[in-house]
């Protein structure tokens, strides 16, 4: 896809770009409208919260699949089957009848979803072959989680306080008819050079990974970490995860080769993506309690005091993709880390969680945070795909992908089970431990934070470059592989 013309790609960026939007978009939105379900179909706080996990377990385990078939089949034609189920699935949930029915129809959402954003990364990464376009591409890609993170609150407190919260899921119908029609139009087919072969079961040792962890990770504050049905789901997403790797060893065509693995910077750049987003959904989480139920914000309201965070992880989000085209990955992550680390350790030594905290070291708090998820996107991103076959982008993608949705979950798990067992059954605006759990839960942020931080620095020096190099060679780049860091020259970074 070389010979396109600049306007061209740029319009092929674009709708990848609607992809990623209508995903991010769904799970703010819905978040604001979870009480307004909750009076409709008289639902438990567990039944709410598989409308938001169900959707994140389906869209976990199956991104790395949609990746390598998209390499395999086409990647135009698996964008356009996402588009057309996660549109379907909005539909269906804004009809649904019952809380059963909006899970279920939520399922059908994860699986569209999962086609789209690592085989939209996918078609980027072989749109945009210049490493510094690339680069600077994955940055305005980076941005468009910022914009959703500011529109998503205002949008759905305005749809749920107008029209209802049906139309939270109905409103991703015209964008995706829209990004349906000008996929059609704009964005060329492509493929791997070389079709892989399917691998079942791999893809159903990732399931049994991350379905049970996820399960054990949500059900143990409410059965207990010792209960025999938590126990069994850790003992066997543990199995799993030691067989995975032995089993695709010997495969040809692995569903993760862990071979991609041998590279400190993409091995860095998954864990610093479960890291970062761990941190995110801890952040999101505990502020959103904070906002709402402890200071008593509307969630319209709430969504304007997080403003500041949204406006400026949108700032910064094409600056990192700049930084890393002209400096590699290391600056913007090591900033990253500094100010993620800062963003929690401020108000957990300033006490931030009480009905009196300081308006100032909140927005101080929150604006940070979005400096530091700003600048984590592009770095993360462009090492994951940058250095690998061109033929496996996919499959890279989808991995850096899943390790964000996996943080995410062990973020919110994490610090929800810090706040609950803090407030102990009470209501959270009544509950006096609040303010002593919200302040673990900073901790916990700021260690998020420092994990960047650290994992930033040891995995973008010249030892780790030189494991990039050898994981290319070893993988075989059946396209050409990108040289790693997404810069070209010896100046990485």
């Amino acid at each position: 896809m070389a010979d396109l013309t600049h306007r061209r790609r740029m319009g092929v960026l674009a709708i990848c770009c609607m992809s990623l939007l209508l995903v991010s978009l769904d799970t703010t939105i819905l978040n604001v409208a979870l009480p307004a379900i909750r009076r409709e179909f008289d639902a438990s706080v567990s039944g709410l919260q598989w409308t938001i996990d169900a959707y994140v377990l389906v869209l976990a385990s199956l991104l790395m699949l949609a990746g390598s078939t998209a390499d395999r089949i086409g990647r135009r034609r698996v964008f356009q089957a996402g588009l057309v189920l996660f549109t379907a699935g909005s539909v269906l949930c804004s009809l649904a009848p019952g809380l059963g029915w909006l899970v279920a129809f939520r399922t059908v959402q994860a699986v569209g979803g999962s086609m789209l954003n690592p085989v939209a990364m996918s078609i980027i990464t072989n749109t945009f072959t210049d490493p510094r376009e690339r680069a600077r591409a994955i940055g305005f890609w980076g941005g468009v989680i910022g914009i959703s993170m500011a529109a998503g609150p205002l949008i759905g407190g305005l749809l749920v306080e107008t029209a209802g919260w049906r139309l939270v899921f109905l409103i991703n119908l015209p964008v995706g008819l829209a990004a349906l029609v000008l996929t059609a139009m704009f964005v060329p087919e492509s493929r791997a050079a070389r079709a892989r072969r399917i691998d079942p079961v791999g893809q159903l040792l990732v399931i049994l990974v991350l379905g049970p962890l996820t399960f054990g990770i949500i059900e143990a504050p409410v059965l207990g970490w010792t209960s025999p049905v938590i126990v069994a789901c850790l003992a066997t997403a543990l199995c799993a995860l030691a067989v995975l790797p032995a089993y695709e060893r010997r495969r040809d065509d692995p569903l993760i080769d862990p071979r991609f693995f041998r590279s400190a910077p993409f091995a860095g750049a998954a864990a610093i993506a479960v890291c970062g987003f761990a941190a995110l959904g801890g952040f999101l989480f505990v502020s959103t309690l904070y906002l709402q139920d402890v200071r008593g914000m509307t969630a319209l309201h709430a969504g304007l005091y997080l403003l500041p965070m949204a406006a400026t992880m949108l700032l910064f989000a094409p600056l990192s993709g700049r930084l890393v085209a002209a400096r590699g990955p290391r600056p913007p992550l090591l900033a990253a880390g500094t100010a993620m680390t800062l963003s929690g350790g401020l108000p957990a030594v300033g006490g931030l969680g009480s009905p009196g905290s300081s308006d100032a070291l909140l927005i101080v708090s929150f604006v940070l945070f979005g400096v530091g998820m700003g600048l984590l996107n592009a770095p993360v991103t462009n090492t994951a795909v940058s250095g690998m076959p061109v033929s496996q982008a996919g499959v890279a993608a989808g991995i850096a992908s899943t390790s964000r949705q996996v943080g995410q979950v062990l973020g919110v798990a994490v610090v929800g089970s810090v706040i609950a067992a803090g407030v102990g059954g009470e209501a959270v605006a009544a509950g006096a431990g609040f303010t002593g759990a919200a302040r673990t839960a900073w901790w916990i942020i700021t260690g998020c934070g420092a994990a960047v931080l650290v994992l930033g620095a040891a995995t973008t020096g010249p030892w780790a470059r030189g494991t990039a190099e050898r994981a290319a060679v070893l993988i075989g780049a059946e396209g050409g592989a990108a040289p790693p860091g997404g810069r070209t020259g010896s100046r990485t970074g």
